[in-house]
């Protein structure tokens, strides 16, 4: 059974609420302003959340599966990359065959191949490879905990193995930077030196950088992909975490590129002639819960902290950018079903504390200042904290920048006991990431996301189905089920889902909003 592009049916289209797409005439600096409140990391996998991979991860890298995020009006799904096709070796479910590209260069003239990629397996997963690197193991760990090891076939094809069967294993391939071995055996693994001069075989090259203030790339005019040569002349990405901050670089000129502008500021930005875009797309803004210790080990609590929510107050905070959310994933999803729907309900909510013996409710919750995806966290976490109390719960902020709260997610619940449960905006690109790993087993951390350690027979088993099922549209019936039941568990606070605004100067053309935490900057040019 070869696999070329969808392992996952879905007839879902959604169109963009403003998205116009101009024809891109080559030229121009783009210069964006993120959300973060740092550069992200060069040497692989970056930090600094999904943004991180947005404008640093997939300008300089690829995966051996890509997505693709040419349209607006349909959601993602992923597509060959340095891969051409793969497929499950036939008589072991374990062992999937990985067929890679021919011709591929990396930004220093090396020619890609299978031992680049099991040398960059290696570098993420093996402590007794010299090319080894504990950062990068760090961030990679969620991706790597179905990985067994990697063997060459031959030049152009690899077969890695993994730990138990999974149907949608080649979605994490999506994740995984290919770095290139020749620059950094060249640089005796001196990362710190790697970081200064990568090499990818992205659509960018690495061209300058001054630490905590700006990174620029140029086009690869080499790209193997010809229709993703950038058409501008040069991309410049700016650490802004301040929203109002974002907003008035662009307005002055200083940026033309802005991510997630205040609502507050949208009527200005309008009147000022700025292009303002927005999209359906996978995102939950979410609190992600301790199972093994406090309040939220009980179900009732769960329940109570989603009835507190009046997500149609949160939504008008936002100035109508956002959609409630009553489940792990929008209604668009194609396996959506039909969830429990826990309305807004103050008397019902206090009923089930004093229920749980659990009245007042002494909750601590960990939460960002900005960060990739966080949209609004400060105001956003004010109205959660007053409608949470406002049902009986006493509610300890514990804040923090968008690393710190990652370092958290990432460590796991063993290491923070404490914490109740953290607010952090959720990915939903495929599947696997979005119901399959917050809830299994074999995802506790810190082997994966499933932070605060949830565990159910029924859930449990489904997932089990889920990874043992090929056909697809079988499939589809099991991760319905599966969402379905993670909403009857309440496995999270749920507050809205984002519909990703970003404001864009009259001067740029060509961007396209993909339904995708992840966007294609390369056919975008800017007028002088």
């Amino acid at each position: 059974m070869r696999h070329k592009l969808r392992l996952f049916t879905s007839s879902v289209a959604i169109a963009a609420a403003t998205c116009v797409t101009v024809p891109a005439i080559a030229g121009g600096v783009l210069t964006v302003a993120m959300t973060a409140g740092d550069i992200a990391v060069t040497t692989g996998t970056p930090d600094q959340g999904f943004e991180g991979f947005r404008f640093v991860g997939w300008s300089l890298y690829d995966g051996l599966v890509n997505w693709d995020l040419s349209k607006s009006d349909a959601a993602s799904d992923i597509k060959p990359g340095l891969a051409t096709s793969w497929n499950i070796d036939p008589e072991d479910g374990k062992r999937w065959i990985i067929h890679l590209r021919e011709g591929v260069k990396f930004h220093d003239g090396c020619t890609f191949g299978a031992d680049d990629v099991v040398w960059n397996f290696g570098r993420i997963a093996d402590p007794k490879a010299p090319q080894f690197f504990t950062q990068q193991y760090a961030l990679n760990r969620a991706y790597t905990t179905n990985y067994a090891g990697i063997e060459k076939i031959d030049d152009h094809t690899v077969a890695i193995k993994t730990n138990f069967v999974e149907s949608l294993f080649p979605y994490t391939l999506s994740y995984i930077p290919m770095i290139s071995r020749c620059r950094a055996e060249a640089l005796k693994y001196d990362w710190n030196a790697y970081s200064l001069n990568p090499s990818g075989t992205g659509p960018y090259r690495y061209d300058r950088f001054v630490a905590h203030e700006r990174l620029e790339f140029v086009p690869n005019k080499e790209y193997w992909d010809a229709k993703r040569i950038p058409h501008q002349d040069r991309l410049v990405i700016l650490p802004m975490p301040e929203g109002g901050t974002r907003v008035a670089a662009l307005l002055t000129g200083q940026v033309n590129f802005i991510e997630a502008p205040p609502p507050d500021t949208m009527p200005r930005l309008k009147a000022a002639g700025m292009q303002l875009i927005t999209n359906t797309y996978p995102h939950n803004w979410p609190f992600i819960l301790n199972f093994k210790k406090g309040p939220f080990t009980d179900e009732r609590v769960r329940q109570a902290a989603n009835h507190a929510m009046n997500r149609d107050d949160m939504v008008d905070l936002l100035g109508g950018y956002a959609i409630p959310e009553y489940a792990m994933v929008p209604p668009t999803m194609p396996y959506y079903g039909h969830p429990a729907r826990y309305e807004f309900n103050v008397d019902k909510a206090t009923a089930l504390l004093k229920e749980a013996k659990c009245y007042p409710c002494k909750i601590t919750l960990a939460i960002s200042t900005s960060g990739s995806g966080q949209m609004q966290p400060l105001p956003m976490n004010e109205l959660v904290k007053a409608q949470l109390e406002a049902v009986g719960f006493q509610v300890d902020f514990k804040v923090m920048d968008w690393n710190s709260l990652i370092e958290i997610a990432r460590s796991g619940v063993d290491k923070y006991p404490d914490i109740d449960g953290y607010n952090g905006s959720r990915a939903l690109l495929d599947p696997v990431s979005s119901l399959i790993k917050p809830v299994a087993r074999a995802y506790w951390s810190p082997a994966g996301s499933n932070w605060g350690h949830f565990y159910s027979e029924d859930t449990e088993q489904t997932v089990h189905d889920i990874l043992n099922e090929f056909d697809a549209t079988k499939r589809l019936a099991l991760v319905t089920k599966l969402h379905e039941l993670e909403s009857q568990h309440a496995v999270m606070i749920f507050i809205v889902h984002d519909v990703n605004p970003r404001a864009l100067s009259p001067k740029v053309h060509g961007f396209v909003q993909a339904q995708n935490w992840f966007q294609d900057l390369t056919p975008i040019s800017v007028d002088p």
